[in-house]
């Protein structure tokens, strides 16, 4: 593996013949993500053709075209799907998908469960901002309640879906969630979810203040950042604090990790039973 930090590093991974800067809004920390993606793959020594990433739509969905891996950018919401296929028809290559939360918790929500359900081997990073932001500014189903966007103008009345507590019940083996402020942090996430067997899932908390933190009275993206820094906290220290102190943090780390082998794996082993391999 060449040894290679920073901004050689990542230029590394991107395709030259793409147009940059990107089309993230200054302050988005889609970028951040990018990143961190990067450094992870590099981290574990695999090769570019050894990996694919799969996308769907929205402003998660650009970073599959900026970077030299095998890259699918699919339909709203359909993005799992992709990669069930690919996973299946390629055991070999590790899959990663990345969505928004809007296009994996809404339109792709019940794909989502289904692979959880499966424990198909892919990686999901799902870039949670809270927002559908390149359309707009809608809600989406984890904008929380009481928060105000393009179709709650006079705030969420809705209960917000939790991530982690969605993939832990529909029983992924690994189950994370980072922030893009600590990023170091991030980086190990995404190093542990391709590595673990079966499916994985890292949801990042990632600001939006284009269309979220503008209504939402934070006046700039630092804003953002430094709610980010105080509020979300490691999942050890939340779980001392009393239930009304619990309700104004939100917990990061690992909450499920598992090696149970992934769909393709028992797939291939049935495979080779029924030929008489074993």
């Amino acid at each position: 593996m060449v040894d290679m930090k920073g901004t050689q590093l990542i230029h590394e991974y991107l395709r030259h013949n793409k147009k940059f800067p990107h089309v993230f809004c200054a302050g988005c920390g889609h970028g951040i993500v990018l990143g961190s993606l990067i450094r992870s793959i590099h981290g574990l020594g695999l090769s570019k053709d050894e990996v694919c990433v799969v996308a769907g739509i929205g402003c998660s969905g650009r970073l599959a075209a900026y970077v030299d891996f095998n890259t699918v950018h699919t339909t709203h919401g359909r993005a799992l799907t992709f990669a069930t296929g690919i996973k299946m028809a390629k055991p070999g290559m590790h899959v990663i998908v990345v969505m928004g939360d809007g296009d994996s918790m809404a339109i792709g929500g019940n794909h989502l469960i289904h692979a959880a359900r499966r424990n198909i081997g892919v990686t999901a990073l799902i870039l949670n901002n809270n927002i559908y932001g390149m359309t707009g500014g809608q809600c989406s189903p984890t904008t929380p309640s009481g928060s105000f966007s393009m179709t709650t103008p006079m705030g969420q009345m809705e209960q917000s879906f939790d991530c982690v507590e969605l993939c832990s019940a529909a029983k992924a083996n690994y189950v994370a969630r980072g922030t893009v402020f600590h990023v170091k942090k991030l980086d190990k996430m995404i190093m542990d979810g391709i590595s673990n067997p079966g499916f994985g899932v890292v949801e990042i908390l990632t600001p939006c203040h284009t269309q979220y933190g503008r209504k939402n009275k934070y006046k700039t993206p630092v804003d953002m950042y430094k709610t980010l820094k105080k509020d979300v906290i490691d999942i050890d220290r939340y779980n001392k604090l009393s239930e009304a102190d619990k309700a104004k943090k939100v917990p990061s780390g690992v909450f499920v990790q598992k090696d149970e082998p992934g769909l393709e794996e028992k797939f291939y082993e049935m495979a080779a039973n029924c030929q008489g391999g074993l």
